[in-house]
């Protein structure tokens, strides 16, 4: 009998985007890593959690940790990229490369 596959194996992830309402930068990165995300393979793809850092009731102070920062992707508790999403990143991070 063959072995199950990989992608049984592996635990679901979370990717938090900290962002603010009137961000346009924040628009820009949300918008690039959702095009990112449709070409990683289904059982890698992250669950992805929108924070505005100034609305959100569970939030409380991150508009003080984040500042201008945002927008600040955090995949696992693990930030990935703060301000601007280079393309790949995501990609590389969900693959354990640096």
């Amino acid at each position: 009998m063959a072995a199950a596959p990989r992608r049984a194996r592996l635990r679901p992830r979370e990717l938090v985007v900290y962002t603010r309402a009137r961000c346009g930068v924040c628009r820009a990165a949300e918008a690039r890593l959702r095009r990112e995300l449709r070409t990683v393979v289904p059982w890698r793809r992250p669950q992805v959690r929108v924070v505005d850092v100034d609305a959100d009731p569970d939030a409380e102070g991150l508009a003080d940790r984040y500042g201008v920062r945002v927008p600040v992707l955090v995949l696992d508790g693990v930030e990935l990229s703060e301000l601007e999403l280079a393309p790949g990143v995501v990609r590389r991070a969900l693959r354990g490369r640096p």
